[in-house]
């Protein structure tokens, strides 16, 4: 059940990228403008991280997982106002309160996962579980596409037509998103029924102090650089498959459906792939080890993606969206690693780390904006997988922390 997380919060995740050139069409956006989508999402795991592991610290992680689930759930259901309204603002709402919800889901079950079994297992562990948000990936541009990107008209039809005429089209476009979102608040709910009524084991915590102070987990340097590696990673993967379906079209002159067919059959299949793949590698490799050798292939596959052209750059994309499969569960399962009883808090500043994904895309969208070409966004994620070779090389190994009274 708590598996079933990882492949929920993947899917509506990766319904991200279906929704910027979505709503781009409908609100005529630049670029720019349509990455406040991640930024909508994002925001809420600098804002909702910390008290989503005080709330676990005090309750348990069972409350943890139905508070996030009710979330999720109103969230969802908030689109269906948000297209009869035809108001941008109130999607970017309803994305935001859907987001809280996945920032306490993501706080309790990534540690959850971790912590139920052996230590030494953890990080297999987590990447297995984290595989299903891999087979979401491939799912959720290949379903979504056909519900919300319908051909509908295209730009000329639409400025030919009057201002109310235009507003009219506009809507019922708008509108395709009702059904999947409703569909997916009502899994949602059923999803948090059976959680209700399931007997979840609590891990024990030792700390009698029951300290409110996150920060106290920062003495661990090792969880320092995993945070801010976490920032990062979050930063490209969502440069990577949000701008994707842009990206192609322009790079090998495809339409959006197609496009997103790649993003589902491409990238998400690669991403799924390669998290299976790696957590049978991780059987013979170091975890830390293999997360530098993917880094070091992704900053190639970047430049790749940057220069080049046709379908050589989409596959160049294909092939991050693979080898970076196993960095966020990596970089979560290091970066927790030894912590005791700051564990809950350490997992909430490296889910408080997910807010990269709010920030860097913003640069990706500037970038492309002011060059003209999606493509050259491409080098915020080259900065980012630089970022995250530093901490497989140096910024994982743990260090005894400092003595200080962070109480």
């Amino acid at each position: 059940m708590v598996t079933s997380l990882f492949f929920m919060w993947g899917f509506v995740h990766n319904l991200d990228p279906i929704l910027i050139p979505h709503l781009k069409k409908s609100f005529s956006l630049n670029i720019l403008q349509s990455s406040l989508v991640d930024s909508a999402v994002f925001i809420a795991y600098l804002l909702v991280a910390i008290p989503a592991g005080i709330l676990m610290k005090k309750y348990g992680y069972k409350t943890g997982i139905l508070s996030g689930l009710v979330l999720f759930a109103i969230g969802s259901f908030l689109f269906i106002p948000a297209a009869n309204t035809q108001e941008y603002s109130f999607f970017l709402g309803a994305l935001f309160i859907i987001s809280c919800g996945l920032t306490i889901l993501e706080t309790a079950a990534n540690p959850y996962v971790s912590l139920l079994g052996d230590p030494q297992t953890a990080t297999s562990r987590l990447n297995f579980a984290q595989s299903f948000n891999g087979l979401a990936a491939t799912m959720a541009p290949i379903i979504g596409a056909r519900f919300i990107l319908t051909e509908g008209y295209s730009d000329a039809e639409l400025s030919a037509m009057s201002e109310s005429a235009r507003q009219i089209a506009l809507a019922s476009e708008a509108s395709t998103v009702k059904a999947p979102y409703f569909i997916l608040g009502s899994l949602i709910l059923v999803i948090a029924a059976i959680f209700y009524f399931l007997r979840l084991p609590e891990v024990e915590d030792k700390d009698e102090s029951k300290s409110l102070n996150v920060f106290r987990a920062l003495r661990h340097r090792h969880l320092t650089w995993a945070v801010v590696a976490q920032f990062f990673y979050v930063g490209a993967q969502v440069c990577v498959f949000s701008f994707f379906i842009l990206y192609a079209v322009e790079v090998a002159d495809i339409d959006n459906v197609m496009a997103a067919d790649y993003l589902g059959w491409g990238c998400g299949l690669a991403f799924m792939v390669g998290r299976f793949f790696g957590v049978f590698l991780m059987k013979y490799i170091a975890s830390e080890r293999l997360l530098a050798i993917y880094s070091a292939i992704c900053i190639l596959l970047c430049l790749v993606a940057t220069f080049s052209h046709g379908f050589i750059a989409i596959y160049a994309v294909i092939g991050i969206a693979f080898f970076m499969s196993i960095m966020f569960p990596t970089i979560f399962s290091l970066g927790i690693k030894g912590l005791g009883s700051d564990t809950q808090y350490g997992s909430s500043l490296i889910v408080m780390a997910i807010f990269g994904g709010a920030v860097l895309p913003l640069l990706f969208g500037y970038i492309s904006d002011l060059s003209g070409k999606v493509q050259y966004g491409q080098i915020v994620s080259l900065l980012c997988f630089c970022v995250i070779l530093a901490f497989a090389v140096k910024g994982y190994k743990i260090i005894k922390p400092q003595t200080k009274n962070y109480a």
